[in-house]
């Protein structure tokens, strides 16, 4: 791999990470558009750590109230506090990812090869994503005046949409995409949902990264080299944020439809792409 390359998929990782439009996808079908190497779940996960250090960096404060709110209601036994709320919401809702990620480790150790990472399948993946956004802007987004915002984010909220990031295992279904589609029908607002998708994919992230590392660290770095790691890192931090900053100010004041149409169009021309040979 390139230093140049390492820094394109940075890019890529990082406008796509947040943005509801699944980044394993773009990650796999970048390369495959211009006959680079594909490289891997390993370099995928690990680059996610830049978006990792970017989410954290912008939800600082988000997190701190969280934490010492939470510490804070244990001690004064409060446990209706929001701050409480939240924290369990976030660690309910990402053992269904940790726990498909596992069971993906142990039956699926060839992962990389498999078919749910071939373009067919993240085609297919993206445009049923794309009908599932649009249903839920439409039922979702009905009664405007019963939308609940941030603070009203529930345990059950959490707990569902840590399922429908479960489906996120699966390249084209997107984390941010399939929480950001489950808040909808939940009856959050938009920015709510985003928002609280962002901080339930902190956990998830973080770990896949990190085990993904720890892999790469002691089976070598094979044709990725640590300098294109960091290239790629770095492009990811920086990428990720302005990405984060970007959406939580556009779903102030826009829909989600041009993520709708943005899906069903990137299905489309995939698997027209493959049927004519374009792509393999």
């Amino acid at each position: 791999m390139e230093y140049w390359q390492a820094f394109v998929l940075g890019i890529v990782q990082g406008l796509t990470e947040f943005l509801p439009i699944s980044s394993s996808a773009h990650l796999k079908v970048i390369p495959a558009l211009f006959g680079w190497k594909d490289a891997g779940v390993s370099f995928d996960a690990v680059i996610q750590l830049g978006s990792i250090v970017a989410v954290v960096s912008y939800f600082w404060k988000d997190l701190s109230n969280i934490t010492l709110g939470s510490i804070e209601a244990v001690r004064k036994q409060n446990y209706k506090s929001q701050e409480f709320k939240l924290a369990v919401a976030i660690a309910l809702g990402t053992i269904p990812i940790l726990f498909g990620g596992l069971l993906i480790k142990i039956f699926v150790p060839d992962y990389d090869k498999s078919p749910l990472r071939s373009l067919t399948a993240i085609a297919i993946a993206s445009i049923v994503m794309s009908s599932l956004l649009a249903l839920a802007e439409i039922f979702g987004q009905r009664s405007k005046t019963e939308k609940r915002h941030f603070k009203g984010v529930r345990i059950i909220d959490g707990i569902l949409m840590g399922l429908a990031q479960a489906m996120a295992i699966i390249p084209g279904v997107s984390r941010s995409g399939s929480t950001l589609t489950a808040g909808l029908f939940l009856g959050l607002d938009r920015v709510a949902a985003t928002r609280f998708s962002f901080l339930l994919g902190i956990p998830a992230i973080t770990i896949a990264g990190l085990v993904e590392l720890v892999s790469i660290i002691k089976k070598g770095f094979g044709d990725i080299g640590a300098g294109q790691l960091a290239i790629g890192l770095l492009s990811s931090v920086i990428f990720s944020y302005l990405a984060i900053a970007w959406l939580l100010k556009f779903f102030q004041t826009h829909t989600t439809w041009v993520f709708v149409f943005y899906r069903l169009l990137f299905g489309t021309l995939l698997l027209t792409g493959l049927g004519f040979g374009w792509l393999k």
